[in-house]
């Protein structure tokens, strides 16, 4: 579109990505500067990103931030799935489908309140493992929706010709079904995994105090004034997260151009 309304879309588009993304990349140069100020340059460096490596707090909150979503990429991957061919084959009722998906677009903070009134409830210990079921219960929502989309594309009638042709149920589906629902699979284990990895709120509830997330190590850090090391920090999650989506959108476009072919 031309004119003064093209001209105006194009720069609210230009400030929105500004107002997005600027703070992002003040964060990534600022990893950068050897003097460790926000207010003063100090040259290009790279130690602070060295520094992480001598930081115990940090490699502590890697360390239990990496169990927790390699724990939860699994977990949610398979219960999301297997959730996402109940609700697509067997339920009709929008409300149901609606119950399942809730965690997804419920505020963090109102299901973080409730796991741990949950967990109070039970006596449940606080610490990893209420932290890995509670990022399964908000990351099974998404995985659920992810396959769900992906199942839409997956041709019915393979899986009626398997079963006329003597196929059991659990045959059908490992053989016709899953193989389709790679790609969705394989997108939603990694976003589980990017959820996981920088998901702060729920964690806060839900752990215990000596087991810190890599999250919480940086809250802890930053209520005081941000430290050069944890611009670095931030810039590295920030590294992972992106590469974890990119490569779930590249698998997805890849398996999609073969069966095209």
């Amino acid at each position: 579109m031309r004119g003064p309304v093209g001209a105006w879309g194009r720069v609210h588009l230009a400030l929105t990505y500004a107002f997005l993304y600027l703070p992002i990349l003040v964060l990534v140069g600022l990893s950068f500067n050897r003097s460790g100020l926000a207010t003063t340059w100090g040259g290009f460096s790279t130690k602070w990103y060295g520094e992480l490596r001598h930081n115990a707090d940090i490699r502590e909150g890697l360390r239990n931030t990496l169990i927790v979503a390699v724990g939860t990429t699994v977990l949610a991957t398979i219960l999301g799935t297997l959730l996402a061919v109940g609700i697509q084959r067997h339920v009709r009722n929008p409300v149901i489908e609606a119950v399942f998906v809730a965690p997804a677009v419920m505020p963090d903070i109102v299901l973080a309140v409730g796991l741990l009134l949950l967990y109070t409830l039970v006596d449940f210990t606080l610490g990893l493992t209420s932290v890995l079921l509670s990022h399964t219960l908000f990351c099974m929502a998404f995985v659920t929706a992810v396959v769900r989309t992906r199942l839409q594309h997956v041709d019915s009638s393979l899986e009626e010709a398997a079963r006329d042709l003597g196929d059991t149920a659990v045959g059908v589906f490992v053989r016709i079904t899953l193989p389709g629902l790679a790609p969705g699979i394989v997108a939603a284990a990694l976003l589980s995994f990017t959820l996981s990895l920088d998901e702060f709120v729920i964690a806060f509830f839900t752990n215990g105090p000596t087991t810190p997330t890599l999250p919480q190590v940086i809250y802890s850090n930053v209520r005081f004034g941000v430290k050069p090391d944890i611009n670095a920090l931030a810039s590295v999650l920030l590294l992972v997260s992106t590469v974890a989506v990119l490569t779930a959108q590249r698998f997805a476009r890849f398996t999609d151009t073969i069966e095209r072919q």
